[in-house]
């Protein structure tokens, strides 16, 4: 009877365990991954870590640009004008009557005394239907009256406000009632007065909601937030997820080592598993499951520790930022698809060794010696392809930038994703070419090289990641040296954290163009106060003559800009410079690197407009005033600020084509950094004297964004290598036994890990030059406004050297001085 009812149920059960057996297998891949966390630590925390910062990263690109909504608050459109006349008012009387209210902000810009930073005579409606999130109250109340204003942080401290104060701004002399800020940029500084109390506007803006309407049908200089996005072509989180599916790459790359040396470790226990009826269904359900648990872990963690760095470092965020972020703006869409794509590249990484398993018989995985690897041809056709590929796209979008008006954004995107499998392509390839070229070498470089090439499942997969990590480092620092490297074209911090320039009050230096906006004071006054400012700060004082002649021209398809002084006697003196380190032909002086080498420069003196387009080099001729390949020297002792007397013309030049100048600006030059405090009693003191104070700005130098790409690809490049390494020689600690077994010292055991370790990382830095090279090249080869591919002149070659040589060799020392233990076992491998 027994048997009867049985019989049935034993004949619809299926064959490999349906359902039932699958939760048996993951319940023990998580039993697995319980017992042996320590094993998968290092991939746990990659995850964690790649998770953790994308959501950090993510939550810092979208919210370092100003919200979208800047400017506009919660209308849709706005319209500005330059000025507030009958013109003015006929058009917003026509917005009112097609789309209803209209909000008016009007802006008067007043100057700093004693400073080169203006701010705005704001008359704006605090309780605004459009303008409500551009105003914030930090202390006290709005105004309301006409004899009332709110100020922000700046323009209290500037001019020694507090609530209750009086203030005479604009002609009126009002009650400051409160301290206010704008959210959405703190650096907008002004003075908010109640609406109809700005006179005479220089700007107007009139916020209003439109919706469905063109903006053409609307009229001229008509915004909407969807517009001004447009303007940018890389949108921020567009940007993150390109990081994002970057960076879950490399996650895949490194733990697919990770996964294949755990499953040959379980190979005794997968064997064992295989004998008592397992499918191969199952087997690879085993380690892809131990892959999606690793994955979802690590995506929790790395949620949860992402999140408490977010928090912490949002209050710095708003202060680089200059504007308010929300505890909790993220980029919803990156941090999802961040933990989605944690759990799919941990998955997809444990499902190739998954797969290999199956391959194994059951008889010699019960042996725990897994199967020798398959010697496969990988040619380096497939991924030069790719490279050629990102070549051509690059090449076209660098050529749309600025040919027929377009972005070319979505070619620019498409090259750089092809250069990636185009380097992971290439990857085993390199490695098989080790290998060939250390055929003659001795027994411990030979071993490790061979090693690699054989064990291409984890060394080709961190080859690929260190060239990846490499390739974002190139690419910045080759982008920065185009960008930066253009001497017309000047680029960099303005001053030296020791110097303050001084200019006549209501211009910004003689490169600006800008007149006096009042009458100012003789040069004996203005030249006293100087004197008084810099006597004052305890530092020297150097007079800085413009002539009335400049340089013009056009290189690199960047035209001329900066200032241009006269070389006096005080100012060589003042940076010691002798006149018999002057070339008595040399027209001008200057410290802009490469500058004496460069050609379309011309010197414009006497009638010439110093200002105006430059003149060509064919029509430049004593007649018009205008000198063609004026003789420049290069002078490094000059300062290299955008500001600072980096370019001067020589006494020479100004006696032989008869060139005047004036004094109208000084360099301040102390002997350590300046405070805030002495700069705010200069900016006090200069208003005094109808003088304002130039400080250092924050504009990073080229040497420090290329010092952060190097150290970026170093730091990647090593976290890779250290985990690959130690992947690779474990899985190859049977031979190293062997090897312990029959003699080899521990110079032999070092040298091993070593030559792994360099040889990964040299080949994964050539790799990754090579990849940010061909990007590089091709893009600028058509893109005429960063000078084209002459502008990788200008390559920073210690950087690169750095990358492709120290990264290497510091990892081959490192591994040199961790690689001397001897193997814990020797004489027999451990049984599971």
């Amino acid at each position: 009877m027994t048997t009867a009812v049985l019989a049935p149920l034993a004949q619809t059960r299926p064959a490999n365990g349906g359902a039932p057996a699958r939760r048996a297998v993951v319940r023990w891949a998580w039993r697995l991954f319980r017992r042996e966390w320590r094993q998968q630590f290092l991939i746990l925390a990659l995850i964690t870590v790649s998770v953790a910062a994308t959501i950090v990263g993510s939550a810092v690109a979208t919210n370092n640009p100003p919200p979208k909504n800047a400017g506009f608050g919660t209308a849709q459109d706005t319209v500005s004008f330059t000025t507030y006349n009958t013109h003015t008012t006929s058009v917003i009387a026509s917005l009112e009557h097609r789309f209803g209210h209209v909000e008016l902000i009007e802006n008067q810009t007043e100057s700093i005394p004693g400073s080169i930073n203006t701010y705005q005579v704001r008359a704006q409606d605090a309780h605004g239907p459009f303008s409500g999130p551009m105003l914030s109250l930090v202390s006290g109340r709005f105004p309301s009256g006409a004899d009332q204003a709110a100020v922000t942080s700046g323009v209290a401290s500037a001019f020694h406000l507090s609530v209750g104060a009086t203030w005479r701004v604009g002609g009126v002399e009002r009650h400051v009632v409160g301290i206010v800020e704008n959210p959405q940029s703190l650096l907008d500084e002004f003075a908010l007065v109640a609406p109809g109390q700005v006179k005479s506007p220089t700007a107007v803006t009139a916020l209003f909601d439109a919706p469905g309407v063109s903006l053409h049908s609307i009229g001229n200089n008509v915004q909407t937030p969807a517009s001004v996005a447009q303007s940018n072509p890389f949108n921020p989180e567009t940007i993150s997820l390109a990081a994002l599916v970057l960076g879950m790459l490399l996650i895949a790359l490194v733990s697919i080592g990770g996964f294949t040396v755990l499953a040959q470790r379980r190979l005794r226990s997968i064997g064992m598993l295989e004998s008592t009826g397992a499918t191969d269904r199952h087997v690879r359900l085993v380690i892809s499951a131990n892959g999606t648990v690793v994955g979802v872990v690590g995506a929790i963690l790395g949620f949860v520790l992402g999140l408490v760095a977010w928090l912490a470092y949002r209050p710095s965020l708003e202060q680089s930022s200059h504007h308010v972020i929300g505890v909790l703006a993220l980029s919803w869409t990156v941090v999802i698809a961040a933990m989605v794509l944690a759990v799919v590249a941990a998955y997809f990484a444990a499902s190739r060794p998954a797969r290999a398993m199956t391959k194994v018989p059951i008889v010699q995985a019960l042996s725990g010696r897994p199967a020798p690897p398959r010697q496969i041809h990988r040619s380096a056709v497939p991924g030069i392809v790719f490279l050629v590929a990102a070549f051509l796209l690059l090449g076209y979008s660098g050529g749309t930038n600025h040919g027929n008006g377009s972005s070319g954004s979505p070619e620019l995107v498409f090259g750089i994703v092809l250069l990636v499998p185009g380097l992971i392509l290439l990857a085993p390839f390199f490695l098989s070419l080790a290998a060939r070229l250390g055929r003659r070498a001795p027994i411990a470089p030979r071993l490790a090289l061979r090693d690699l090439a054989r064990y291409r499942a984890r060394s080709g997969s961190a080859l690929a990641a260190i060239s990846l990590g490499v390739l974002v480092a190139v690419i910045v620092m080759l982008a920065a040296a185009s960008r930066y490297g253009n001497v017309f074209d000047y680029a960099g911090p303005n001053l030296a954290s020791d110097q303050l320039a001084l200019h006549v009050a209501g211009t910004n230096g003689p490169q600006s163009g800008q007149q006096p906006t009042s009458t100012p004071a003789s040069p004996t006054e203005l030249a006293a106060g100087a004197s008084s400012i810099a006597r004052a700060l305890g530092a020297q004082l150097t007079p800085l003559e413009t002539p009335n002649a400049g340089l013009n021209g056009t290189n690199l398809g960047r035209q001329w800009n900066g200032a241009v002084y006269v070389a006096t006697p005080q100012l060589l003196r003042a940076f010691g410079i002798t006149p018999s380190e002057i070339d008595p032909n040399a027209d001008v002086l200057s410290s802009r690197p490469g500058l004496s080498g460069v050609s379309g420069l011309v010197l414009n003196y006497g009638s010439g407009d110093k200002f105006g387009p430059p003149q060509s080099s064919q029509s430049c001729t004593a007649a018009t005033g205008c000198l063609a390949h004026p003789v420049v020297q290069d002078i490094g002792a000059l300062p290299t600020g955008t500001s600072a007397p980096n370019t001067v013309i020589t006494e020479h030049a100004m006696r032989q084509f008869h060139i005047t100048a004036a004094t109208t600006d000084w360099l301040v030059q102390g002997t350590q950094p300046f405070t805030a405090s002495q700069i705010s009693s200069a900016e006090l003191a200069a208003s005094t004297t109808q003088l304002s104070v130039e400080s250092k700005n924050d504009q990073p130098s080229s040497s420090a964004v290329v010092g952060w790409a190097t150290i970026f690809g170093i730091v990647i490049a090593l976290g890779v290598l250290g985990m690959s390494v130690g992947l690779v020689r474990s899985e190859t600690a049977s031979d190293l036994r062997t090897l312990a077994a029959t003699g080899a010292s521990s110079n032999t055991r070092r040298t091993l890990t070593a030559v792994t370790a360099g040889a990964l990382g040299f080949l994964g830095a050539l790799l990754g030059v090579v990849g940010g090279y061909v990007g590089m090249i091709g893009w600028l080869r058509t893109n005429s406004l960063n000078g084209g591919v002459a502008a990788l002149g200008n390559v920073p070659v210690g950087d690169l050297l750095l990358l492709l040589l120290g990264m290497p060799a510091f990892a081959a020392m490192v591994g040199w001085l961790f690689a001397g233990r001897e193997p814990a076992a020797i004489a027999h491998q451990a049984i599971e």
